[in-house]
């Protein structure tokens, strides 16, 4: 049922075109088994007067029957529609429920809570904006509670509401709801969530829901409905990257051919330069066709059908892009898969492949590590059984063109079909190329040993070769303190190569941009150029922002352990602000640099670095000393 407004007793066409420009939020109930989800729609709905007056009658008839509210109409009878549901009180299957306020509309999905559901879930989620988790005041956090709050990080939805429910039953307890805020808090923080927003509340009594609760006296937040008629879910959009798969080729006549689908990412005009991929073949946009008439602007989430000003060869499951900003292309990717099936999976079987490029034939590889999902660490595994969550390896027999989940949820998401049974086994969502780290050079090759022995060029140089890696945020001092470092080491008579992030991606790192994987392929090239250099005798010194510690780890694996010494260059992030000429951190504030490493990005800070360096307190002088000690303590220097 829509809004109620006096425009559609005196004005429909107004009313219309009011209702059409209120933007549309959907949202996802979930939680653990009895917190409430189904409750809480049903009262959201019921208290905003949102329920016709004979559903309402209906459902005061059921409650009789079939309630579980005591006296009070069952509010969670309107959303369990099947008949199971409402023999046993759960919710088996996602159902949806569409409604508007006077700011906004809004589309909402009830989750299943039982794990035996959770591919429902996922299901759910695949298309929100936002989530809202329920906890029962009385249990707190409980692991269906971590598992969908995880499967929300991973599905992109960062706008979260930890609704705390039932507060009536543990007497409206403000030391209770710290209690879970804390807990919840602890939890979340490896997960990639906008803060989320604490509430408690009652859904079966209503409190908190469409308006503030006098129960809660020690609560000032807005209610939950105020919550989601204002929370700010398009930051983040990307406007620049165009992307749009073609899904129809219309022909309707001779005069006339477009190229129908739905924008992804990035905004479009007539005029505008693109490019057809694969093919790599360009043209220009002649006309934005829709049903309602040509269009001069189209961006994300518009379904439109483009035509071009050349003739050129574009069929269903090509990608459109704008000129520059290219997608990423493999027959080898990574991705974070959901497992929705009751036959379990193992490596080595193959597959079909469902994404926006079309329809593929692949191959899980490898498993790489399968997530604990009660304490978010990562455990090797041999197969994956339904609803395990994993990040594995595929191989495709045609090359996938995709862009990293993180970055548009569009094209690097996909689904696993069943070859034979033609059934969903799992929803991925791509992380990058399979990773470089672990793929193995050629049979055929060998590699070549030196004439000369490590212990002559120790000997010649009065070195032990090791490479220093200087990590840390932007304009941290790493590059500065690289410079000086290699200044002081030829000064000494050493012999030394340093690999500055900035030069290196100039050079051998030039075709990679900044997104994790391309971050992750950036280090592991530096430092096959640093083992060289140390296999010629000679000091590495590399400054980079190497975000991820699981890739540093990596890093000095490839090097070796008694090689590799890591240098934490640990300054402020408000100094970093202050000293950045270029302006890069106020660019990533305005939505500018995706994945920028401590603004629109994580950066992980190393636990057990070999040094660690504040050059906002610390001269040039000092940090140089410190690191020359390490060097000379870790035997690396002599003389």
């Amino acid at each position: 049922m829509s809004h109620q407004s006096e425009l559609i007793a005196t004005d429909i066409t107004a009313y219309l075109a009011e209702h059409e420009r209120k933007d549309l939020l959907r949202f996802l109930t979930c939680g653990s088994v009895d917190d409430g989800k189904s409750t809480l729609i049903g009262r959201l709905l019921h208290d905003s007067k949102m329920i016709y007056e004979d559903t309402l009658a209906s459902l005061e008839a059921d409650s009789t029957t079939q309630g579980s509210a005591g006296d009070q109409v069952d509010l969670a009878l309107l959303m369990d529609g099947l008949k199971a549901e409402r023999e046993q009180g759960i919710t088996i299957d996602v159902a949806y429920r569409y409604f508007s306020t006077a700011r906004r509309k809004f589309i909402i999905a009830d989750t299943p809570g039982h794990e035996q559901y959770t591919r429902n879930m996922v299901t759910g989620a695949s298309t929100c904006q936002l989530a809202i988790i329920l906890v029962d005041a009385r249990h707190g956090v409980l692991p269906q509670t971590k598992r969908h709050s995880f499967i929300a990080s991973l599905l992109g939805i960062r706008n979260v509401v930890v609704a705390v429910n039932k507060m009536d039953l543990v007497d409206w307890s403000a030391d209770r709801f710290e209690q879970i805020y804390a807990e919840y808090r602890d939890f979340s923080k490896t997960l990639d969530l906008v803060d989320p927003y604490f509430l408690p509340m009652s859904a079966l009594l209503g409190d908190n829901v469409v308006d503030r609760s006098d129960n809660l006296p020690w609560f000032d937040g807005p209610a939950l409905m105020e919550h989601l008629e204002t929370v700010d879910v398009e930051a983040g959009i990307d406007l620049e990257n165009f992307r749009m798969p073609v899904q129809l080729v219309v022909r309707p006549n001779l005069d006339f051919r477009g190229y129908a689908g739905t924008i992804s990412s990035g905004v479009i005009r007539p005029g505008d330069e693109v490019i057809s991929l694969p093919s790599g073949v360009g043209s220009t946009i002649e006309r934005i066709v829709t049903y309602d008439g040509d269009l001069d602007i189209a961006g994300p989430g518009r379904a439109v059908t483009l035509t071009l000003a050349d003739e050129i060869d574009i069929s269903r499951g090509d990608l459109l892009i704008r000129k520059g900003g290219r997608p990423m292309r493999s027959h080898d990717i990574e991705a974070m898969i959901v497992w929705m099936s009751e036959t379990g999976m193992e490596p080595g079987r193959q597959y079909l492949l469902q994404s926006p490029n079309g329809l593929s034939n692949v191959e899980v590889s490898g498993i790489g590590h399968r997530i604990d999902i009660n304490t978010l660490e990562r455990e090797t595994a041999s197969s994956l059984a339904l609803n395990d969550i994993a990040q594995c390896s595929i191989t495709s027999d045609r090359e996938l063109l995709f862009d990293p989940y993180n970055e548009n949820q569009h094209t690097g998401s996909f689904v696993l079909v069943d070859r034979l049974t033609n059934a969903t086994v799992a929803a991925g969502m791509i992380r990058g190329s399979a990773s470089t780290w672990d793929r193995a050079p050629e049979q055929t090759l060998m590699r070549q040993i030196s004439g000369i022995s490590p212990k002559e060029r120790s000997v010649r140089f009065g070195q032990q070769p090791c490479t220093v890696l200087l990590t840390g945020l932007t304009a941290a001092g790493k590059s500065t303190l690289a410079t000086a470092l290699e200044r002081e080491l030829f000064d000494r008579g050493k012999v030394s190569i340093r690999l500055d992030g900035e030069n290196v991606r100039m050079g051998i790192s030039r075709d990679l941009g900044f997104s994790a994987q391309e971050r992750s392929e950036n280090l592991r090239r530096v430092s096959e150029v640093a083992r060289l250099a140390n296999g010629q005798g000679i000091l590495a010194i590399a400054a980079l922002v190497a975000p991820n510690a699981e890739v540093r780890r990596r890093a000095k694996d490839l090097l070796g352990d008694d090689r590799f010494v890591e240098i934490f260059v640990d300054t402020p992030i408000e100094v970093c602000r202050q000293r950045d000429p270029e302006g890069l951190y106020d660019a990533a504030d305005r939505g500018e640099i995706p994945m920028f490493p401590g603004v629109s990005a994580t950066y992980e800070r190393p636990v057990d670095a070999d040094l660690r360096l504040d050059t906002s307190v610390q001269s040039v002088e000092e940090c140089i000393d410190a690191i020359l000690n390490v060097l000379g303590h870790r035997g690396f220097l002599r003389g």
